[in-house]
């Protein structure tokens, strides 16, 4: 199955310590290229969230993102580390002897010292397990949404496809007449000139200048790569690479068979060809 490199996903679990939210935004890169941004509590989990992503996927610039919403637990008291508070009382008491203006103890400084006030502790690895958990859900999600643009994207590679085995079976058709046409012009323009010829020679050169124009080896090519390209279509991995290369390859025979052209027709067959073979690359260069 085509698969694109360009689609979005969106996830989102709330549990009983919190809501957990994973994005992911895909475009598309000759490599897989992945940029993390998590709290910085998640960043033990940055290895494995690129773990699953690389099992997952094989080329594509990709964004993910994760936003974790602890949940807020209501009526719960202030927990205070009484130690710590009459240390620091004590502490404070002492600076104030030595002062000549003693100043009064704020209670507010007090809570704010770090570590008077007990924050509730996070079990992180459940946190952990549930947010591994959600985050290949969007991955399912992100390469169904890749999948269903590949699908668009192989119909419309696979109808230009079609209209290039059209146009070369075209060619195909008329090069005996255009070498007739060739021949015909060419005596014809030799009566003209009313030139004493060498009717041997005469033969020698139309054959050369018919093997000159020759473009039977361009247009079997051109079916042996379409041909490929079809089958490479129904490959079910990651194809990017290889119908980049075969792009390449019609684009050469296509610009052959215009270099050879000896008649109009063959010449405008070679532009209809790199006209379509231009389309399929531009779809080409967002498939995995």
């Amino acid at each position: 199955m085509i698969k694109s490199m360009t689609a979005f996903a969106r996830v989102q679990q709330s549990e009983k310590f919190g809501t957990l939210t994973w994005e992911l935004r895909s475009v598309n890169s000759r490599y897989l290229d992945i940029n993390c941004r998590m709290p910085e509590d998640f960043r033990a989990q940055e290895g494995r969230v690129r773990e699953c992503i690389n099992q997952r996927l094989q080329r594509g610039k990709i964004e993910c993102g994760l936003r974790f919403m602890p949940e807020q637990i209501a009526e719960t008291g202030i927990e205070v580390n009484e130690v710590m508070v009459k240390s620091l009382i004590e502490a404070c008491q002492q600076i104030n002897g030595r002062l000549h203006q003693p100043s009064e103890i704020n209670p507010v400084d007090i809570l704010t010292w770090p570590g008077v006030v007990a924050e509730p502790e996070q079990d992180y690895k459940s946190i952990f397990d549930a947010s591994e958990k959600l985050l290949l859900l969007a991955l399912d999600e992100l390469i169904e949404n890749r999948l269903r643009e590949g699908e668009r994207m192989e119909k419309l590679i696979r109808d230009r496809c079609a209209s290039l085995q059209q146009i070369v079976d075209k060619v195909r058709q008329q090069l005996p007449d255009i070498q007739q046409r060739y021949r015909e012009k060419l005596t014809a323009r030799l009566e003209e000139l009313k030139a004493s010829v060498d009717r041997e020679r005469l033969e020698q050169e139309l054959v050369f200048l018919a093997q000159k124009m020759d473009v039977d080896e361009e247009l079997d090519r051109l079916d042996a790569h379409l041909t490929e390209l079809n089958g490479v279509l129904d490959r079910d991995e990651a194809v990017g690479r290889r119908l980049d290369f075969l792009m390449q390859e019609l684009n050469r025979e296509a610009n052959t068979l215009g270099s050879k052209s000896a008649d109009i027709s063959t010449t405008q067959a070679s532009v209809e060809l790199k006209v379509l073979i231009e389309q399929m690359r531009e779809q080409i260069q967002n498939i995995e």
